[in-house]
């Protein structure tokens, strides 16, 4: 079983890939929307859940999402068509960092996908690429909420604290207009679900060949954020604009 496959069924209760509820989403939307006729784009979209929610929310949205995965895009597509959103949706399976549009974009998204640009800063530098004047950046970034051991910083990454992360965004140039940091409930609902429904998936289908591997990943994982991150580790999403000047 594939990486995506695995991912597939680790998000299929928690489709957000990130630990928000459905409020905080919305919230962190309208903090980014302002007028509901934009044009967004969302670079790292797997599943395109973030550009959904807002086309279904704003009829006179139009969005654009970027991935590498065809099967995560493939999802998204069938997606937008049981929401009849599919019209104002266009989808591209390339490298977030190489792609290019004619046209720029009032809100960019890239939320737990900084890895794919090397970093927070490289990130908000391809978003500022293709944001129009006045335009949004919504961007949700790992960070500690305690000093943390090595072996979660190997295992996780290098991120931060927050006071620490928002002065870097402040130092490349951005005003923060809104911000949420995950609660310990969404931390932990997020975290449950997604080892737990790989577990299900594997004890309600002993005979596939791959159940004993899901089994194990869902088992080492939940063991991993149980001993090694669970009091350590959190989440930031940060509605931004650039500094004047």
């Amino acid at each position: 079983m594939n990486r995506d496959q695995i991912s597939r069924i680790a998000h299929a209760g928690h489709p957000i890939k990130s630990p928000l509820d459905d409020d905080s989403v919305r919230q962190l939307l309208e903090r980014g929307l302002t007028g509901g006729n934009e044009r967004v784009l969302d670079l790292g979209c797997g599943t395109g859940e973030w550009l959904l929610r807002a086309l279904t929310a704003y009829p006179q949205l139009h969005a654009e999402g970027v991935d590498v995965s065809e099967d995560a895009l493939a999802q998204a597509r069938r997606a937008a068509l049981g929401l009849g959103v599919q019209e104002r949706l266009g989808l591209h399976c390339q490298e977030a960092e190489s792609f290019s549009s004619p046209h720029s974009f009032d809100l960019v998204l890239s939320v737990g996908a900084t890895h794919a640009f090397g970093g927070l800063l490289p990130t908000l530098a391809a978003a500022r690429k293709h944001l129009a004047p006045g335009g949004r950046v919504l961007i949700g970034e790992g960070i500690w909420e305690r000093r943390p051991s090595q072996e979660a910083v190997e295992m996780l990454g290098d991120f931060t604290d927050l006071a620490t992360t928002v002065d870097r965004v402040a130092a490349d140039g951005w005003t923060p207009v809104h911000g949420h940091v995950s609660t310990r409930r969404e931390l932990d609902d997020y975290e449950w679900t997604c080892w737990g429904s790989l577990a299900s998936w594997a004890l309600d289908h002993p005979a596939a060949p791959d159940s004993p591997q899901v089994l194990e990943t869902a088992s080492i994982r939940r063991s991993e954020w149980l001993r090694i991150y669970r009091d350590t580790w959190g989440f930031v999403c940060m509605v931004l604009r650039q500094t004047a000047g």
